[in-house]
């Protein structure tokens, strides 16, 4: 994936989302992707399992992020949907059994190579490693904003 920002769309920029917990959160974002033919059905079973075996929250600074994904087979077209919540939803924290996130901002991946997966993450993990960026990123007024801060940084 040599640019990130072509998997990033205005469609797919959920601004005050709200969910009761990470499940219903989870099903609502896989469920946009469906609607919008990006994915294949099943990805939302498979986002939920995949999460329940390996939590994809970050302790991030500032704002607290979560980055679900799950197999290529589920993928029609690469997309990242990223959602900014109106009230943070507890995620476990990656690679911890029992520590919780509260995320604030997810980016659910659906990609249809495993390097994509990897270059995608690797790019994120940048974003996620300054606290200024995102909260730069969580303040944006508009789906359109975010979209715009989003693929500057991401360049």
């Amino acid at each position: 994936m040599g640019n990130a920002t072509a998997l990033l769309d205005e469609e797919l920029i959920c601004m005050d989302c709200k969910a009761k917990g990470r499940q219903e959160l989870l099903r609502d974002l896989a469920g946009l992707l469906y609607e919008k033919g990006y994915v294949k059905d099943g990805y939302a079973d498979a986002i939920w399992e995949r999460e329940e075996q390996f939590p994809t929250g970050l302790a991030t600074k500032g704002i607290q992020v979560a980055i679900p994904h799950t197999d290529a087979k589920f993928v029609n077209k690469p997309a990242i949907l990223v959602a900014k919540l109106k009230k943070p939803v507890v995620f476990k924290e990656m690679g911890s059994e029992d520590k919780e996130v509260e995320a604030s901002m997810v980016f659910m991946l659906a990609l249809n190579s495993h390097d994509e997966q990897l270059d995608a993450l690797s790019k994120l993990t940048e974003v996620f490693s300054d606290e200024s960026v995102l909260r730069n990123l969580y303040s944006a007024p508009t789906a359109f904003e975010l979209l715009a801060r989003l693929k500057i940084i991401l360049g």
